[in-house]
């Protein structure tokens, strides 16, 4: 059996979920509400606080799309809960991001200023110009707008300016020698 795949998932209180038909799973919880479209050979089993998904066979395709579909629900799960988020750090002299109502504008270097309209369900928050932070309740989402930010300004390998996640690691090179 898939490791992940057999793993149940407690559901915790105040989070209701519910299957439907055609085998789309809504989590409800304090934070919001997500919808996924599991794979219709799956089968999600909701007993008490704990839900299960099991699968028809030992097929290759089945084990895969068990996890997959395990892990899908997981992080809805956590999602409501707690939500996610991702830091981006500025690093640049002159390089800086502000809020402006919703949207995020990034000096990093161009002529002009990049502006970032936060999506539904996702919000933004800049502690320190050279800090951002992506919030939200859906994983792939928060994971998505934080690379389209770091695509702006991805670092360079030389000084290491540009926009990188908090726990990335530029690895330096060294610049050209004299003669």
């Amino acid at each position: 059996m898939s490791r992940i795949g057999k793993l149940p998932i407690n559901v915790p209180g105040g989070v209701t979920i519910t299957v439907g038909d055609d085998n789309t799973v809504q989590v409800k919880g304090p934070k919001g509400q997500l919808s996924e479209k599991i794979a219709p050979m799956m089968q999600v089993v909701v007993e008490g606080d704990v839900l299960t998904v099991k699968r028809p066979s030992d097929l290759k395709e089945h084990k895969a799309l068990h996890g997959l579909s395990r892990s899908l629900i997981h992080n809805m799960v956590v999602g409501v809960t707690t939500g996610y988020q991702k830091n981006l750090d500025i690093v640049g002299v002159g390089y800086r991001a502000q809020m402006q109502g919703t949207k995020l504008v990034l000096n990093v270097g161009y002529s002009h200023p990049v502006e970032f309209e936060a999506p539904a369900g996702i919000s933004f928050e800049v502690p320190t110009p050279n800090r951002i932070v992506v919030h939200g309740i859906d994983k792939q989402q928060v994971g998505q707008i934080a690379a389209d930010i770091r695509k702006v300004r991805p670092p360079e390998p030389y000084k290491g300016k540009g926009i990188k996640y908090d726990t990335e690691f530029v690895r330096r090179k060294e610049g050209k020698t004299g003669k």
